[in-house]
């Protein structure tokens, strides 16, 4: 029996190295799958605008090069942000204006996160994106794969410490759940967990809305909002609305 040993140890430890490569090769095919769903490629040569509020917004993608504007009128002045490749700059009335340097940043993380919760999961299989695959949860009598999302530090952006928490359909590979984890100030983590809703596909590109829950003060627990969510424990903070959608 002995010579049969190290057979069994090999096999053993195949059968936990398939298992953990089974568990990487999930959330990376999981992710994939619901890019493909929300519109694939067609995210990668695109101009989408939609409104926001009170600002007008427009997307320009060209595999890899983006120009992300936000339009809004300032008292009479007329203010286009742009961020793109080569950085941020801000125009008043079609000309361009120095922004002092503590600003910059903030314009430009304001510009993006508007841009980048408009075509998510798009985004996801970026080279600072890293992805986990947790387990499989039940929402609302629907189950869901459930996905964290964290960031390398180089080309993460200013924000790389946010950590994102996705619930994809098991049935249909949709987005339909998002939490995330953010720095409120220096010291206090912010929370929030949005409820897709109002989908449509416009020029084959899927698009919803959100409503934006924040569980109570105090709680940490990024990974346990879904529970807090199902027992009716998230208060309702805001609806994230992007209205006149247009696809070219």
């Amino acid at each position: 029996m002995n010579r049969y040993f190290p057979v069994l140890i090999s096999l053993v430890m195949l059968s936990f190295s398939c298992k953990n490569q089974e568990t990487v090769l999930d959330a990376k095919s999981v992710v994939n799958k619901a890019i493909e769903v929300a519109g694939g490629d067609k995210f990668k040569v695109s101009t989408i605008s939609f409104d926001f509020r009170d600002k007008h917004y427009v997307g320009v993608r060209n595999n890899g090069i983006f120009q992300y504007e936000r339009h809004f009128k300032d008292s009479l002045t007329l203010i286009k942000d742009v961020l793109s490749n080569d950085g941020f700059q801000r125009y008043k009335d079609e000309i361009a204006f120095a922004v002092a340097d503590s600003m910059a940043p903030r314009y430009s993380r304001s510009v993006n996160s508007v841009h980048y919760f408009s075509v998510l999961p798009f985004g996801l299989n970026d080279v600072a994106v890293n992805k986990t695959y947790l387990n499989e949860v039940m929402i609302k009598g629907k189950d869901y794969y459930k996905i964290k999302v964290d960031f390398n530090q180089e080309g993460g952006g200013d924000d790389f410490e946010d950590v994102f928490v996705y619930w994809i359909s098991k049935s249909d590979f949709k987005v339909e759940y998002i939490a995330y984890s953010y720095m409120d100030n220096e010291v206090d983590l912010g929370l929030r967990f949005r409820e897709a809703f109002n989908e449509r596909y416009i020029n084959g590109i899927r698009f919803v809305d959100y409503n934006n829950y924040m569980p109570e003060k105090g709680v940490k627990d990024l990974l346990g909002l879904d529970l807090l969510f199902e027992a009716n424990k998230l208060k309702l903070l805001s609806k994230i609305e992007n209205e006149n959608v247009k696809v070219n």
